[in-house]
């Protein structure tokens, strides 16, 4: 493989402006406020990643799908852990095959003689067909419209966090073996974090930033509306209300927001018109996940005005 030219990496300007952004995802289902907007406008035109951090649930990983859905990108998802190394984020070599084809050339040919020299096996076993892509590999290397999601940052070490950005800062990457790859086509970055630690200045600096709570009343009920069809407007009033109401308690995993559209479809699948306490608390366990928050909340729902 050689080395590619950055020359054609610009920036499609894939948006006319950021209301085209609120349009399009509007499309699909995403509701956009003009902050969301804006960061994914400016993300395509400038070519930079954007860090959308906030609690988990709020719809990070759903705006990375969304965007891709619009553009009509592959989405390329990193699904960061504690332990992800250049091997699992990068690119690694297939040593089954490398090893297999270092035993075939180092066999004997039906006249006696050695099939090929060292030379020729080791140029031949660190070439394309022993390379095994990685996220990141893949996002830089793809010629087709690409959106890379790194989910969850926040949970790699600084080492692996350093990687990032080498890798994020020029779009590109190095492979001793076969040279320098840079991207052609710069990918639509999202890193999104639930913010669990501080991540480096380095990182923040490279990019456009977002951050991402729970929606407000009226913007959660737009969302249910929109993606739970056939719903009530006074159904959904009242779904995202008794949402906001757990929120603003001291449990162990607030609801998140595609939970809130779980339980909206749950109560339109069980013909529910009006949530009081018996629904609410018979169906919790559609929003929450834990015994005790599912305790704790059924005492103080169970109070409720029917």
């Amino acid at each position: 493989m050689t080395a590619t030219s950055g020359t054609d990496a610009g920036h499609a300007g894939r948006f006319a402006d950021p209301a085209d952004v609120v349009r399009r995802l509007g499309d699909v289902g995403y509701l956009a406020d003009v902050q969301i907007a804006t960061a994914a406008y400016l993300a395509d035109r400038l070519g930079k990643p954007v860090l959308v951090e906030g609690p988990a649930g709020t719809g990070k990983t759903e705006l990375a799908k969304s965007l891709a859905s619009v553009l009509g990108a592959r989405l390329i998802r990193l699904q960061c852990y504690e332990g992800l190394d250049e091997a699992k984020a990068l690119y690694e070599w297939d040593y089954r095959k490398q090893l297999l084809r270092i035993q075939v050339g180092r066999s004997d040919t039906a006249g006696g003689e050695v099939a090929a020299g060292w030379s020729e096996i080791e140029e031949d076993i660190f070439s394309e067909a022993f390379l095994l892509e990685r996220p990141l590999l893949q996002a830089i290397r793809a010629t087709d419209p690409v959106v890379l999601l790194v989910d969850e940052v926040d949970r790699i070490e600084v080492e692996t966090e350093a990687l990032l950005l080498e890798v994020l800062s020029d779009y590109q990457v190095s492979i001793p073996e076969l040279g320098t790859v840079q991207a052609t086509r710069v990918p639509l970055v999202l890193l999104t974090s639930n913010d669990t630690r501080e991540l480096s200045e380095a990182l923040k600096r490279r990019c456009l930033y977002l951050h991402l709570g729970y929606p407000s009343v009226e913007r959660e009920r737009a969302i249910v509306l929109a993606r739970v069809p056939g719903i009530d407007g006074r159904l959904a009033e009242e779904v995202v209300r008794v949402v906001h109401l757990l929120r603003g308690m001291e449990l162990e995993k607030l609801p998140s927001v595609s939970e809130t559209i779980d339980w909206a479809r749950t109560l339109v699948l069980l013909g529910v018109e009006h949530v009081d306490a018996r629904t609410a608390v018979s169906t919790l366990n559609v929003l929450l996940k834990h015994k005790d928050d599912i305790d704790e909340a059924s005492r103080a729902l169970s109070g409720m005005a029917t």
